[in-house]
């Protein structure tokens, strides 16, 4: 009898919310024969232990494992990660005055914080004075009072970080993601390979015998 094949992809991380955890909550995979592959997704890979906020980190090899014992003939191709996290979040009601509550303090905190960042920045490398005499060495004059210069820095400064952000629904110049969103990634990214590499050397790797 030929082989069959069955092809499998799975993300670095993945999160859930069902302490039961079957196959299809973890790999994407395919084959020619679907009835196997809806055989497979059902499968229970995982029951989560505890009740509270965790992260286990599996190989890939442990899926394989159970999809062999299940069907001794089949040749699973890896097409994702070796090793992966599987982050489990027990659910909970959200408040909804408890989230605009939140969502306010931080608005003020990071509104706030970056003006004094700005008002520093300008503090530091007397933004006036520059400006003073760049009006000084065009008009021939001593400036007395404000200028086109501080309102075009005041307009220009919020416009450009809006600009360089690009994270206004309404006005995104284009579909790449913001540099705030690549560092969120980048900083994933890491944060998923320090998981992974720990839980190796400390042998905690949910992976066959």
């Amino acid at each position: 009898m030929e082989n069959k094949i069955l092809y499998i992809k799975i993300d670095k991380n993945t999160m859930v919310q069902n302490k039961i955890v079957y196959l299809e909550d973890l790999a994407k995979i395919y084959s020619a024969d679907n009835r196997m592959v809806q055989n497979l997704k059902r499968q229970i890979v995982f029951h989560v232990p505890e009740d509270k906020k965790s992260n286990y980190i599996f190989s890939i090899l442990k899926l394989i494992e159970y999809i062999i014992m299940i069907y001794p003939e089949v040749e699973v191709v890896n097409l994702g990660e070796k090793d992966f996290i599987l982050h489990y979040e027990p659910p909970k009601k959200t408040v909804k005055i408890l989230q605009y509550a939140k969502v306010f303090v931080v608005s003020f905190m990071v509104f706030f914080g970056a003006a004094f960042t700005i008002m520093t920045f300008n503090y530091d490398v007397s933004v006036k004075e520059v400006f003073d005499l760049i009006y000084e060495y065009v008009k021939g004059t001593k400036k007395d009072g404000g200028s086109i210069l501080e309102i075009s820095y005041s307009i220009g400064l919020p416009l450009g970080i809006m600009v360089f952000f690009n994270h206004f629904s309404k006005i995104q110049l284009g579909k790449d993601p913001t540099p705030l969103q690549v560092q969120m990634r980048l900083y994933e990214e890491n944060l998923d390979k320090t998981l992974i590499e720990n839980s190796n050397r400390e042998g905690n790797t949910i992976d066959v015998n």
